[in-house]
């Protein structure tokens, strides 16, 4: 194997804004806003903050479902945060999410807005407020609360790791394209020998650990994410890409994919949502043939 550089760390390590490439307006190393910008605010009980990466496509999907279900309380406003403008580090959002990425949520149905941010728990709040898509108890809440949460501890190999290295890193290091790769196909072991036995990911019925876990892991075998199917030799999971392709079929699934996307085809593009009827009258491509 090749050595990547002869980058020698300093004794202490400084930012280099320069050094960021294409995320220098995403990463920082210090905390808190850059700038006064209130959030606007729909007309619904619950107000979303996000972007179409897989992060953001778990709570779009959830919400979807929940409206398909019949809960209408799941109503929502989806408004778009460019985080490639640094919109994430508006007061208004810090406020939200002190943690400054998407998505936040905030729920303004109570006497008192709730702000709820990282993605696994919005989608936990979701499912125990609406009492859906999450056991009750026992062994069943158990296994669907261990699959949510090998998700949130799994996925940044997948995209801080793989993803980056393969995919947006400046220069490519066998070193960290190797380790990363390896992890992800480990990973993705061990999602196929898990749905060998399941329908879904946390038994027989649909849960949150598929909305979870679907827009990264079934968003990598059906060649969305980083140009790495071909590389990573995803057709090996058939169990991964039968799953991709049953949770891909649900309407819900696929509208909430659409949600505050900006890339792709600009008929799948929904960059804000305010209404069911948006899916019909407002996506990219009609808004650009009205000028």
């Amino acid at each position: 194997m090749s050595s990547s550089t002869d980058y020698v760390p300093p004794k202490v390590w400084t930012w280099d804004k320069e050094s960021g490439g294409r995320f220098a307006n995403i990463n920082r190393p210090v905390a808190g806003p850059t700038h006064e910008k209130e959030l606007p605010v729909g007309k619904h009980p619950l107000q979303l903050y996000s972007l179409g990466t897989p992060n953001g496509v778990k709570v779009t999907v959830m919400l979807e479902e929940l409206l398909a279900a019949g809960h209408t309380g799941a109503e929502y406003d989806a408004w778009l945060i460019r985080i490639g403008e640094g919109e994430q580090f508006g007061s208004g959002f810090v406020g939200v999410n002190p943690n400054s990425k998407i998505p936040a949520l905030l729920d303004r149905s109570g006497p008192q807005p709730v702000r709820v941010f990282e993605s696994g728990a919005i989608l936990l709040y979701l499912a125990e407020k609406f009492g859906a898509f999450l056991p009750q108890g026992g062994a069943a809440r158990a296994e669907t609360l261990s699959w949510l949460f090998w998700q949130m501890g799994s996925a940044p190999y997948l995209g801080g790791g793989f993803g980056h290295f393969y995919a947006y890193a400046p220069t490519k290091q066998e070193y960290p394209i190797n380790r990363f790769a390896m992890e992800t196909k480990r990973q993705l072991d061990v999602l196929d020998r898990r749905l060998a036995e399941s329908e879904y990911i946390a038994g027989p019925d649909f849960s949150i650990a598929d909305i979870a876990i679907w827009p990264w892991y079934g968003g990598l075998v059906k060649g969305w994410l980083y140009g790495g199917a071909e590389f990573l030799a995803v057709q090996e999971y058939r169990h991964v890409n039968r799953w991709a392709d049953q949770v891909f079929a649900r309407p819900a699934v696929k509208r909430g994919r659409m949600v505050n996307r900006m890339q792709g085809d600009p008929s799948e593009q929904l960059r804000e949502r305010h209404d069911a009827s948006d899916f019909e009258t407002s996506t990219q491509d009609k808004l650009d043939a009205k000028g």
